[in-house]
């Protein structure tokens, strides 16, 4: 028996086309659980880093917020291209084309060396670009040291992006989720012995912090590379095998379909970065309020997202295998349990907005009723802006099964950038409601993009992107 044979003996295909939407269903949620509280995970790594160095103190944790704030827009943009590897691996899975599998995720690794070597560069120049942009010179110091380390992470960190949408295509995401809960638990471990210099190692601080990163980052590489080498299910694609060995043109495609998801996903950031911005000028009760609000939004937002992946496998599997009928049934069931979601965590955030804002800012102290106020307003425009934040990131996963990421890209930055922010300007600013105007025009802007993109995928084989199927 051929390895290829074996391997797509030991990847048993779902049935896509004849199933049910009870069928679909159950697929999808249990494709996107794990991925769901995996990205809720990988959120509390970061949050593990902002927490110990606020331990060190307040120099200490504005020097790591800035390296961070620095590193993040950079660092997203390279996962948004290696996340390429999820659709093109699915597409391939449908086909039962292992070879293609093994060669897209060779690439990938190929492709999150080369970001490594572009980015890193960058990066390096924090210092600098900190000075132009008239920060303390002190934290920008500091901020430099962290990052002449942590540029070491980028790396094994997209490895992972590439292993996991390589797991994902095989429904394989519990695992995922069991590694990164352990790079949470090692993030944590190694910030406290190097950070501190507890147990008789030496105290490096922000160093430690960084060193702390890229350590984890390397845990989790190395155990989903372990996972998949030794896993009788996954050992056969041989991932590894001929690992020099140049494929041009998957090279190429990855960066093709991946390039506007990275910018796409740098657009998004950017507009959130710029909102802070504008909410910062407007004094520091509504910048908190701002910061407690998007929190709970963010953590909110995992659940599209975990299952905006999983779309983006079962659409893409469905499109290899030429199922129409498949895709439709993928991208609107991943469609309605996010927006279902997030209609709960609407209707949470505006009947319950003051008590949770409560778990971030003491009622108890007279000068936090300002930002408690706030908070609890943005709380409830944070429901609308939960329900097309969930509707326009499934789209845009949807899409991607299908490789449809350029035009997207164009409507996302458009809808992002001259939408929402002229909005919150004029909203915030002119019009004078100011944080309430701010966040008035990041929901517009994400209900923008939404319905475009639901609308695109709504009217995908009119648009010519089912015409691989059709030919």
């Amino acid at each position: 028996m051929s390895d290829n044979v074996a391997a797509a003996r030991a990847a048993p295909q779902t049935p896509m086309a004849k199933s049910g939407w009870g069928t679909e269903f159950r697929a999808t949620f249990a494709l996107a659980w794990p991925l769901v509280i995996a990205q809720v995970a990988q959120n509390a790594l970061q949050a593990t880093d902002v927490l110990m160095m606020g331990w060190l103190g307040p120099e200490a944790l504005a020097a790591g917020t800035l390296a961070n704030s620095f590193l993040m827009p950079l660092f997203l943009f390279g996962v948004g291209v290696v996340g390429a590897v999820a659709p093109l691996t699915a597409q391939a899975r449908g086909r039962r084309d292992i070879k293609a599998i093994r060669r897209v995720v060779r690439q990938g690794f190929w492709a999150a060396i080369l970001l490594a070597l572009l980015l890193a560069p960058v990066l390096l120049q924090i210092r600098t670009v900190y000075g132009w942009l008239g920060q303390d010179p002190v934290l920008a110091a500091r901020a430099e040291e962290y990052i002449q380390i942590a540029v070491l992470m980028l790396v094994p960190a997209m490895g992972v992006i590439v292993l996991r949408s390589f797991l994902s295509t095989f429904d394989s995401t519990r695992i995922i989720l069991v590694i990164t809960v352990g790079g949470v638990i090692v993030n944590a471990i190694t910030n406290y012995l190097l950070m501190f210099g507890n147990f008789g190692l030496p105290r490096l601080e922000l160093r430690g912090a960084a060193i702390a990163t890229v350590l984890t980052n390397l845990f989790m590489l190395g155990a989903m590379l372990t996972y998949v080498l030794r896993h009788r299910r996954f050992k056969r694609f041989n991932i590894l095998i001929r690992f020099w060995k140049p494929d041009w043109p998957r090279f190429r495609e990855i960066f093709r379909i991946g390039t506007p998801i990275g910018l796409t996903v740098l657009a998004e950031v950017g507009l959130f970065a710029a909102a802070a911005i504008l909410m910062g000028r407007l004094g520091t009760d509504e910048l908190a309020a701002h910061a407690v609000a998007l929190q709970c939004a963010s953590l909110a937002f995992m659940v599209p997202l975990g299952l905006g992946i999983a779309a983006t496998v079962r659409v893409g599997v469905a499109y290899g295998r030429k199922d129409i009928e498949g895709i439709r049934k993928a991208g609107w069931m991943s469609f309605l349990l996010g927006t279902g979601f997030m209609a709960v965590s609407a209707l949470t955030f505006i009947l319950f907005g003051p008590a949770i804002v409560a778990l971030f800012l003491d009622p108890a102290l007279p000068q936090n009723q300002a930002a408690l106020v706030f908070a609890a307003t943005y709380l409830a425009i944070a429901g609308l802006f939960q329900l097309v934040d969930g509707a326009q990131v499934v789209a845009a996963h949807a899409l991607r099964g299908l490789s449809d990421t350029k035009v997207p890209m164009v409507m996302a930055i458009f809808g992002y950038w001259f939408v929402g922010l002229p909005v919150a300007w004029l909203l915030g600013y002119v019009l004078d409601l100011r944080g309430v105007g701010i966040w008035l025009g990041l929901a517009a802007g994400l209900a923008f993009v939404a319905v475009l993109l639901v609308g695109r995928f709504a009217l995908r084989e009119r648009l010519g992107l089912l015409r691989n199927i059709n030919a």
